[in-house]
């Protein structure tokens, strides 16, 4: 499942919050205890973001919102909201009604949480606050489900939730900007593995359903109820067509109607093709598919049932798999990745014997076969991710440590970046450096010009001075004055002062005399004043003229500049070796 905490820029994500398939106890949920210890976790999360509608991304939502108390924004995309709620009410049915658990969410608080959904869509930046923005972008996987770019000031972090980076019979490719991100955060449920040909897979699979059913078996294709399910539909009833196969192709009643429901709704969320044929024909209309009902299980001759939840941990799909379990002519085909702890994971591993609740046995004959109609991206795929948004850092998640292993060795060495791969409960800390922008205001860059300075080269760090306005999230470097102007500020001067002693017999008065005489024959090109006050002054520097109480002989001289003229100080510096 997924579930990850992400603090960046002062602000804390939550994206994702999954359940796990393999658990029955509260293992299944994730620990929100690495938040808080107690209390809600309002105070501590910021926003809640979901990337699509599966629920080991989105099955603990309701736990987490209203069992252990969550009440900001939650962000998916619309399709997502639609969904969602119906697959979470599907299996608390399963989990509470038909196993009767306890210490589950209700159907009440599924409504109360969906409340506190916001929708996103594709492409369009959404202000969560002052400082954190999002964009959702086009994931593929399933209908609805995105990929989230999230912004803090000059920080940024993409995070991909399940995505797929090969177009499929219904659905496009993942696509994202070149967004050169901190960190990007990617599933790798197939870290090592690169599918061959997607049409031999497909050849493949007919073959082995068409074997079946000519030998007179039934053929069971656990699925998920939106996503492989509608691709391998399409496939299927195509090859009826052509083949003019009779054998009953059947679906688990309800979510067939309501999946199809949601794709004609959310046609622009297909691929092009389906996009464009679908005035003439819509693909999720089957004629050689129909509702299944469970007394159909029992009927003779051959038949395929797709059946929910795809990895035979519950539900319709498992009830059908215990029943033809013990005929080696029958099939089940396992079309997608399984969890371990599920039943699908076993019989994927071999196993032939298996326990069952109540500590029943269950002896597996019936044919078993893999065939990967996975819509998750491959190695391949992955690493074409990383071309596209190029990030300065990689998070791998969502796969089994050997693998992940493996593929973070490959993109270390293709990519010459950083990739971790945390474990449940580990934190990583990715340091970043930002670069921030600074607009210079033209008459600063002329001012520059104007004393002689190199010409601005952009692989040539320079100093500019001036003074640093920020003004609605975007810094500005002008001139004082200008500044001081802009801002309605008066001018503050800053003065420095020291002391420098020298041995004269003669009077103060006779000594200052002296010294203007002095300079205003040695800096000729600078405007020197004896004023009435007793002070000398040189363009900005005032000197002023006292005896010492110890010594009348020993004058101080008091000196006194502002900061920003070092060229005065430099040429009193000149006037005073005499």
């Amino acid at each position: 499942r997924s579930c990850i905490l992400v603090s960046i820029g002062g602000k804390n994500i939550m994206l994702d919050c999954g359940m796990h398939m393999g658990y029955n106890d509260d293992r299944r949920f994730p620990d929100f205890s690495y938040i808080t210890q107690n209390g809600r976790l309002t105070d501590f999360l910021d926003c809640v973001i979901i990337s699509h509608f599966h629920l080991d991304h989105c099955g603990a939502l309701p736990f987490m919102s209203e069992m252990v108390g969550y009440d900001g924004p939650i962000y998916m995309t619309h399709p997502t909201k639609a969904i969602c709620p119906i697959l979470l009410e599907d299996f608390r049915k399963i989990t509470v009604d038909k196993k009767g658990e306890t210490n589950f969410f209700t159907s009440q608080m599924i409504k109360d949480c969906m409340k506190k959904v916001v929708p996103l869509n594709l492409h369009q930046t959404v202000q969560v606050d002052d400082e954190l923005e999002i964009k959702a972008y086009y994931a593929g996987h399933v209908l609805g489900a995105a990929m989230v770019h999230i912004k803090v000031g000059s920080e940024s972090v993409v995070y991909t939730g399940d995505y797929n980076m090969t177009p499929d019979r219904h659905l496009g490719a993942a696509w994202i900007d070149k967004c050169r991100p901190d960190i990007l955060i990617s599933e790798s449920t197939y870290a090592t593995t690169i599918r061959d040909s997607k049409r031999c897979r497909e050849r493949d699979f007919l073959k082995k359903v068409h074997e079946s059913i000519e030998r007179g078996g039934k053929v069971l294709i656990p699925v998920f109820a939106l996503g492989r399910a509608q691709e391998l539909c399409i496939l299927l009833e195509t090859f009826w067509e052509r083949m003019n196969l009779k054998a009953p192709i059947y679906f688990s009643t309800g979510l067939t109607e309501k999946a199809n429901h949601y794709y004609k709704l959310f046609i622009t969320w297909t691929n092009q093709k389906i996009r464009k044929t679908f005035v003439q024909r819509n693909m999720f209309e089957f004629k050689h598919i129909k509702a299944f009902d469970r007394s159909y299980a029992d009927n003779p001759g051959p038949m395929v049932v797709f059946a929910t939840p795809g990895m035979l941990h519950a539900g319709q799909s498992l009830q059908i798999f215990k029943k033809w379990a013990g005929n080696e002519k029958n099939m089940v085909i396992m079309p997608g990745y399984c969890v371990q702890g599920t039943i699908g994971h076993k019989i994927l591993n071999g196993q032939r014997k298996l326990e069952m609740e109540g500590r029943s046995t269950l002896d597996v004959k019936l044919q078993v076969e893999y065939m990967s109609f996975s819509a998750h991206a491959d190695a391949k795929g992955i690493m074409q991710l990383i071309r596209m948004a190029e990030p300065r850092n990689m998070l791998l998640v969502h796969g089994e440590a050997v693998k992940m292993e493996f593929l973070k060795g490959k993109i270390e060495q293709e990519f010459s970046i950083d990739c971790y791969m945390p474990a449940n409960g580990e934190t990583v800390t990715v340091t970043t450096n930002p670069s921030v922008p600074v607009d210079i205001s033209l008459n600063l860059l002329k001012r520059e010009m104007a004393l002689g300075g190199p010409l601005p080269d952009p692989k040539k760090p320079r100093t500019m001075h001036g003074t640093l306005i920020m003004k609605e999230n975007s810094l500005k470097l002008v001139s004082s004055e200008q500044a001081l102007k802009e801002l309605g500020l008066n001018e503050h001067q800053l003065r420095f002062t020291c002391r420098v002693q020298l041995q004269d017999p003669h009077s103060d008065t006779d000594t200052l005399h002296r010294i203007y005489t002095h300079l205003k024959s040695v800096l000729k090109g600078y405007t020197i004043q004896h004023l009435p006050d007793g002070t000398v002054m040189v363009e900005s520097i005032v000197i002023k003229v006292s005896s010492s109480t110890e010594d009348p002989n020993t004058k101080v001289l008091l000196l006194s500049w502002s900061y920003q003229f070092g060229s005065d100080l430099y040429c009193l510096k000149r006037g005073f070796f005499f």
